[in-house]
Order: C-alpha cells, then structure tokens, then sequence
C-alpha cells in the first residue's frame, strides 16, 4: 500500500500519475522525448537500457523491470540477458561505446559530480559524441527522480516479470504519452 492514498490500484507510476494529472503530462513528455525522440543518434533500446541500469542501480523494482522489458523489445534480448547487463555490463557483448556510457550512468547515479573526465574521454574514445553524453546523463538523472518518486511514496510493483514482458510491445508501440497509463 502507498504512503498516502492514492485513489487507485494502478501500479508503480502509473497510479502516481493517475493521481496527479497536473504532474502526469510534463514528466510523461520528459520520458518521451528522452526514451522515444528519433532525432537521437542512440537507439530507443539503448536510451531504454540506460533508464533500466539506472533503475537497477536505485533498486527500483517497478522502472527497472518495465524499462528492461523495452529494452529487450528494442534490442532483441530476452529478460535473462537484460539482467545480464544490469549485473555486469563489461562482461556482456554490449558495444563499447554503450559499456563507457552505462559506465558514466552509474556515475550519474551516485551523484553527478562521480562522473569523472576520464570517463567522458573513455566514451569520446569509442565513438561517443557530445549529444550521447548529455543524453546519458539526463537519462540516468530524470531516472533517479522517477526511481525515487516511484519508491519515495510507497508504490506497489507486480512480482511476475512477464507482465512487464508481455507489456512491452505495446509501451514500445504507444510512448509514454498515451492514456494507456490510465488502464488498470
């Protein structure tokens, strides 16, 4: 049950945005225009592997399974693979570039002074531009803000992992500005 009353059943941030309507539109176009926007030279996969690093990182079951999910969707991997990646990235055949730049997410993570110049010089190193490093960091900071106002308010998140499997395709097909958050 969340801290307060929500009024809903609706999981994870769907139901603190069912709440807050008022709050629902500027932070559902902020999470498309990082994760969706097609003028980005980073996939929508890649842009979705970062908020579910992130979120594993913050411990935040409900983000990290439904962007994981979409990842997978995007990227062609199943969910064993996407933990695979959350637990040790450098040890998967993930690209270089996206190894330096999960790297700086993690830093990003910690706090925003973690990331260091060698890890931006690490990442220009392997192709990285300076869009795909500004990007990074934004995703990884407005996910800590969602991971945190997901858990910081007591939301309940489904245990079995299909759902967030089954969901995806269509969260791939819609975005996040779409009244399917409004579906129970």
């Amino acid at each position: 049950m969340a801290h307060i009353e929500l009024n809903n059943d609706l999981p994870g941030i769907r139901g603190l945005m069912f709440y807050s309507p008022e709050t629902e539109a500027p932070l559902n176009a902020l999470a498309e225009q990082l994760l969706r926007d097609d003028n980005n030279s980073l996939s929508r996969g890649e842009r979705e592997l970062i908020a579910t690093y992130v979120s594993y990182l913050n411990d935040c079951f409900f983000c990290q399974n439904v962007h994981g999910a979409v990842a997978g969707h995007y990227l062609g991997c199943n969910i064993d693979e996407i933990d695979a990646i959350k637990a040790n990235f450098s040890a998967t055949d993930l690209s270089p570039k996206m190894k330096a730049l999960l790297a700086i997410a993690g830093s990003v993570q910690k706090g925003g002074k973690h990331v260091t110049t060698e890890q931006i010089e690490a990442a220009r190193a392997e192709g990285a531009d300076d869009k795909e490093i500004h990007d990074t960091v934004l995703i990884a900071a407005a996910f800590c803000m969602f991971n945190r106002y997901v858990d910081g308010l007591g939301t309940w998140a489904p245990q079995d992992r299909q759902i967030y499997i089954d969901r995806a395709p269509e969260r791939a097909e819609v975005g996040y500005i779409s009244s399917i958050f409004k579906k129970a």
